[in-house]
């Protein structure tokens, strides 16, 4: 039996590959899905494409880094569909003026004005990754988990990664971000079970997407040395693909199968975090 039909979701980021994927996913299974995105443009495609195939869903303009507009885009999906069961929090994403160029060190990188050394990352830079993927999961958790935790089998889903475990080389601000979602995620668990709300994290492993591919693929289809290490580090000797993601996310968000699951974040990686390499 479909326990999850007649649910509502509310999934931030949803225009992008991944949440609209996951978007797609939950309407096949009856969950009414409200589309947020800060690229109104993007979210009304994903609803539009919803709605062409039988499901419902509709599509609301949200930045999740101001609260007045999280506050004002809650009221507007309260409106519309009542009730809601899920948040899955999946706005995000890396920003160059956040990495170093090269994995290690390297005195001379310092006086290189090619190259962005560990003492040339933007502050700016730096702060608008951790705040887009840290604090553009707190404060829509904040906003709608005051409803959420009035409603029987209510579950929220944020989106963390390997490079949480595992920091990734070049990309400090990103995995630091991931990392406190992690954290987040086992605080919000505890200081809310009370209320029957769980909380959960889905970490995905590394995932060929349109975003992405140019730097794990070679024009000629070959990997990048940065795929070859990827790849020798994933026992399973593949990229993910987004419905390999689909499992645990109809899992964590039916609370007839994962009710008594909270706090933990789930890998879903071919074994990477697995793997010491040896």
């Amino acid at each position: 039996m479909n326990k999850l039909a007649g649910k509502t979701a509310v999934i931030t980021g949803a225009g992008g590959v991944l949440c609209s994927a996951f978007a797609f996913e939950l309407a096949k299974h009856g969950v009414k899905i409200a589309v947020l995105d800060l690229n109104m443009e993007a979210a009304e495609k994903v609803a539009d494409q919803i709605n062409n195939e039988g499901g419902v869903a509709k599509a609301f303009s949200c930045n999740v880094l101001e609260k007045e507009s999280v506050i004002k885009c809650e009221e507007e999906v309260s409106t519309h569909f009542g009730s809601y069961q899920i948040l899955i929090n999946g706005a995000g994403g890396n920003n160059p003026k956040a990495n170093t160029t090269n994995e290690y060190y390297d005195e001379a990188d310092v006086e290189n004005p090619d190259v962005t050394s560990f003492f040339d990352l933007s502050i700016e830079g730096f702060s608008f990754v951790f705040s887009l993927n840290f604090m553009g999961t707190f404060i829509p958790t904040q906003v709608f988990a005051k409803k959420l935790i009035t409603q029987e089998g209510a579950s929220i889903i944020n989106i963390s990664s390997m490079s949480s475990p595992y920091p990734m080389t070049k990309v400090p601000a990103y995995s630091a971000a991931k990392a406190a979602i992690d954290n987040f995620t086992k605080w919000m668990s505890v200081h809310f079970a009370n209320t029957g709300l769980r909380v959960n994290s889905i970490a995905p492993g590394f995932f060929l997407t349109n975003q992405n591919r140019d730097l794990l693929i070679n024009a000629d289809g070959s990997l990048t040395t940065r795929s070859e290490k990827i790849i020798s580090h994933t026992p399973m000797r593949r990229f993910g693909e987004v419905e390999d993601l689909f499992g645990t996310l109809l899992w964590l968000c039916d609370d007839s199968m994962s009710g008594f699951i909270t706090g933990v974040t789930i890998p879903v990686d071919g074994g990477f975090l697995a793997y010491s390499g040896v």
